[in-house]
């Protein structure tokens, strides 16, 4: 038997955030991790590393990133995302259902979580690659989202897991949480291979269970069972069965989740020696399923707000599968997650050429739909990828609103894709101390919850960024809250 004051339970962004938070607030801290070393991280290991923060302009932004050239600011426009912009999105993409304190709390301390971060280990940088277009000779960053990690999530990780040993915190890996036992002094997790930790507090941060296919298949509906993983394989909602074991209220959205337009060569299971194979710059092409038909308004808003609900709509396809198709108006916009070798891409110097290659495609179709659609673009508007443009297609069954270009500029490129799920929606109550609620509302004492068990924040849609955002606020507060429990 181990005694700590706090435990931890997962390696990724929100429960590095939480150890680190209580290990300052001079909490004895024991981070326990279900996978093995090499997989540490959890799903935070997979992503980009971008990170949605509420700035009233480039100020605040060097904050966050001191190094900043002044050559940088004159040649970029950041903008301003506010925190009534922050916030207001996030509510409406979750049809106003996402609880309000906890959404103000993670809106309100995106800043100063940040700001926190950066004296931890990582570091902020622009996100050229992904969110920024060079528009009248500046770069034009959109769609609220304007800095990642540098070296994406696995920097993201290395830093706060550095700073975490430094600081003393206690790592256990290989070792999954079986079952969490209230005593009047605290709790005592059981582990499958029979360790005992004890502790007053415990941070739940496990993530969801998108890798769990039998919770996906109950929950999410038929056919999800299929889903390729696009995270991390340990994911299976452990944190949410040992909270809800102890009395904790499931809630949210457990029939959604955030899944991409995915590979459809990728691995059924994440890998982080194959990262990238995401597929999210759809809005700037047109994507057909294999009966050559669109079913999707690509350019209906920036794509790190539709994104997120792509892999669904594939997944109920024929085959479960789609094309993205793009010719030279915009295939150089394109980022690196569309290249490389891996890649499932095929080119031609005709439409008729490429309709013909794409395997299973009904190719009469599709390009009866093409020519459709290049007849009902609106070629008097401009393109311009950094703003809503306007620029649509219209008079169709499926308009598409902005960013339509008709496919006329060979060479012509597809790319097939898949459905990959990132995270599941539903979770744990917790309130804006980041503590697990019971039925009755009532904070279940030394249990904190933080990451993408949450259940209170997402509902149908999710703002790209959000999510390391909501955890890093909800993590550090965890932490400190489960510290200053010990202390008492």
């Amino acid at each position: 038997m181990e005694r700590y004051d706090v435990i931890v339970l997962g390696s990724g962004n929100a429960g590095l955030c939480a150890a680190i938070s209580a290990s300052e607030q001079g909490a004895r801290v024991a981070l326990l991790e279900r996978a093995p070393e090499q997989f540490r991280g959890g799903n935070s290991a997979h992503t980009g590393g971008a990170f949605r923060v509420a700035y009233d302009g480039v100020d605040d932004l060097r904050l966050l990133m001191p190094d900043l050239l002044d050559s940088e600011v004159e040649a970029c426009d950041f903008g301003q995302y506010s925190g009534d912009d922050f916030y207001g999105e996030l509510a409406a993409l979750s049809q106003y259902r996402a609880d309000p304190d906890v959404l103000d709390t993670v809106v309100s301390q995106s800043l100063p979580t940040l700001r926190w971060m950066t004296g931890k280990g990582v570091r902020f940088m622009p996100i050229y690659g992904r969110q920024a277009f060079k528009v009248e000779g500046k770069y034009r960053f959109w769609g609220g989202l304007t800095i990642e990690v540098s070296g994406g999530g696995l920097g993201l990780v290395q830093g706060l897991l550095q700073h975490a040993e430094r600081a003393g915190v206690s790592l256990h890996y290989h070792c999954r949480a079986q079952r969490l036992e209230r005593r009047d002094d605290g709790w005592t997790v059981h582990c499958l291979d029979g360790r005992r930790f004890e502790a007053s507090s415990v941070v739940l941060a496990t993530g969801g269970f998108h890798a769990n296919r039998a919770w996906r298949t109950q929950y999410l509906g038929p056919g999800w069972d299929l889903a390729k993983v696009r995270g991390t394989r340990y994911n299976t909602g452990d944190g949410i069965r040992l909270a809800m074991d102890v009395g904790a209220v499931p809630y949210g959205n457990w029939s959604g989740c955030h899944a991409v337009f995915y590979d459809a060569n990728a691995p059924e299971l994440g890998d982080l020696d194959r990262l990238n194979q995401q597929k999210n710059y759809f809005h700037l092409g047109v994507v057909v399923n294999a009966e050559g038909k669109r079913f999707v308004d690509e350019g209906r808003d920036f794509r790190n707000y539709t994104y997120s609900a792509m892999g669904a709509k594939v997944l109920q396809q024929p085959g479960g599968v789609a094309w993205q198709l793009f010719d030279q108006h915009s295939h150089d916009l394109l980022p690196d997650e569309y290249r490389g070798r891996q890649v499932s891409r095929v080119q031609a110097d005709t439409l008729e050429a490429l309709a013909h290659q794409l395997e299973g495609m009904h190719a009469p179709a599709l390009l009866q739909t093409l020519r459709e659609f290049n007849g009902a673009v609106r070629r008097e508007v401009p393109f311009n990828p950094a703003i809503r443009d306007g620029r649509s297609a219209e008079g169709l069954a499926i308009p598409k609103s902005n960013w339509a270009n008709p496919l006329e500029r060979p060479p012509f490129v597809a790319y097939a894709v898949t459905c990959g799920i990132t995270f599941t929606f539903g979770g744990l109550k917790v309130n804006s101390h980041a503590q697990v609620l019971d039925e009755e509302d009532r904070a279940i004492p030394g249990l904190y919850a933080a990451g993408e068990l949450v259940g209170n924040l997402y509902f149908q849609h999710y703002a790209g960024g959000a999510g390391l955002t909501s955890g890093a606020v909800l993590g550090r507060i965890a932490g400190a809250c489960a510290a200053e429990r010990a202390r008492l």
